[in-house]
């Protein structure tokens, strides 16, 4: 078994509370409840968090606050605090620390963490947490560790290189992160054993 330290990483052991909620986890069954799958077990309890895909709050500049483990997903998280006063959870790429700042906007500086329209990404930027369409939030590439290339400008479609090497043509108007999602060595995790990965839950 191997695992990562996550102590010299993250800064804060607890979730913003307002940001959080519970829930049931229907692993094995189906909406009636019944059991589909015989072998699913429900696992540790988890809290869920509300992470902010979309980035709707543009043009207004986020400070990061903490660096957080998700376990619902295997990039780590981080809250940032908007110039506004505003608190929301993102997916931290993979330079960025506490303190750093990032920014939504349609055109801005090509800076690990902020997010722009494709059609304004230079030729050979690795970007991350990309939208399908725009306005509804990005879809590809939020795992850790994970990077996808911008690989050619094709009014009115970019063409972006994605993890499988496929190349994929995106409308030019979705936006995308700048960088690489955070948490690199999670391919290097080996789980062991099937009770090590029934028993995860967030480290104390």
């Amino acid at each position: 078994m191997t695992g990562i330290s996550y102590r010299d990483v993250l800064t804060s052991g607890k979730p913003h509370k307002k940001l959080t909620s519970g829930g049931k986890r229907s692993v094995g069954r189906n909406n009636f409840g019944r059991i589909t799958t015989r072998h699913k077990g429900g696992g540790h309890k988890r809290l869920f968090r509300d992470i902010d895909f979309k980035y709707n709050k543009k043009d207004v500049q986020a400070k990061i606050e903490t660096v957080e483990y998700d376990p619902n997903r295997t990039a780590f998280i981080s809250l940032v605090c908007y110039a506004d006063g505003e608190r929301r959870y993102v997916v931290l790429p993979k330079s960025l620390k506490v303190g750093d700042t990032f920014i939504v906007s349609e055109k801005t500086p090509i800076k690990a963490g902020n997010r722009m329209a494709l059609k304004n990404i230079p030729i050979g930027t690795f970007v991350y947490n990309i939208e399908l369409k725009q306005n509804t939030g990005g879809r590809l590439v939020r795992s850790a560790g994970n990077y996808a290339e911008v690989v050619a400008q094709d009014a009115p479609y970019t063409q972006v290189k994605l993890p499988s090497t496929e190349i994929r043509k995106i409308h030019n108007g979705c936006f995308a992160s700048i960088g690489e999602v955070s948490n690199e060595e999670n391919k290097l995790v080996s789980i062991g054993k099937a009770g090590r990965s029934r028993g995860r839950h967030e480290p104390s």
